[in-house]
Order: structure tokens, then C-alpha cells, then sequence
């Protein structure tokens, strides 16, 4: 297989959502069936938070393993391929995710992160949130 291009490699990532991705959407679903309510993506908020609920002042993040560097994730496999890019991108990733939460809680706000990889087990998922949001 050929060297990837520049052009392609772009409109390759530009295909990757930030929003309303398979497990935003699962976890969303699994909310809303615990009964809970809330808002979507707060741009005034520092991060965009996946999940908001206002009342409460709680925010949930859906962080997917790979692209938040997920370490202690069994599935998490880091790139084999411009290692140095990747680390590189994926550290600046975590710091911004540490940045965001710190001034959330500047604010106030409580933050429970959600990883891809708890998607695997619902009824621990589901006592975690209701744990995080009762």
C-alpha cells in the first residue's frame, strides 16, 4: 500500500465526529432510561461537556479509549505509526481533558468521566451514574 497523502489523511480525520458518537449516544440512551434529564454539548461551558445537567450541577464526559489515551484501558493500543505525532497529540488531549475538568470545578461543577470501554459492562455503568448523579 502506498504512502498516505497529506489531502487524504484530512479528509480521513475530518470523517472522525467529536459529537454524538456511538458511545455518547449509548450512554445518553442508558440516562435517559434511568430517568434522568439533561442538556447536550454547553459551549459555555469549558470542554463542551457531553452531558449536562444544570440543576444539579453536574457534567459527564464520554471519552472514546484511544483518542483520550485511556492507559489503564486493556483495549487501549497506542499507534504503531508516527509514534511520535500520536504521542504527541494524545498527551496534548489528556492535558486539555485535566485543564477542562479543573476549571469545571472552579465553576462549581461536578465531573464524572465515562470511558468507551465501560460500555462493556451496563449494570455497572448504570450504578455509577446514578451513584454520580443522585
Amino acid at each position: 500500500m502506498g504512502k498516505i497523502t497529506p489531502e487524504v489523511r484530512s479528509a480521513i480525520m475530518s470523517r472522525i465526529r467529536g459529537k454524538n458518537t456511538r458511545p455518547e449516544l449509548i450512554v445518553r440512551s442508558l440516562i435517559h432510561r434511568l430517568g434522568f434529564r439533561f442538556r447536550l454539548h454547553r459551549k459555555d461551558l469549558p470542554g463542551t461537556p457531553d452531558l449536562v445537567f444544570p440543576a444539579k450541577q453536574k457534567v459527564i464526559f464520554v471519552n472514546g479509549c484511544f483518542w483520550h489515551w485511556h492507559q489503564q484501558c486493556k483495549s487501549f493500543r497506542a499507534s504503531k505509526t508516527r509514534v511520535d505525532f500520536w504521542k504527541e497529540k494524545l498527551t496534548r488531549n489528556r492535558r486539555r481533558d485535566a485543564s477542562n475538568r479543573r476549571a469545571l470545578e472552579k465553576l462549581g461543577w461536578e465531573v464524572l468521566t465515562i470511558w468507551e470501554c465501560q460500555l462493556c459492562d451496563s449494570d455497572a455503568l448504570s450504578e455509577e451514574i446514578q451513584r454520580f448523579l443522585v
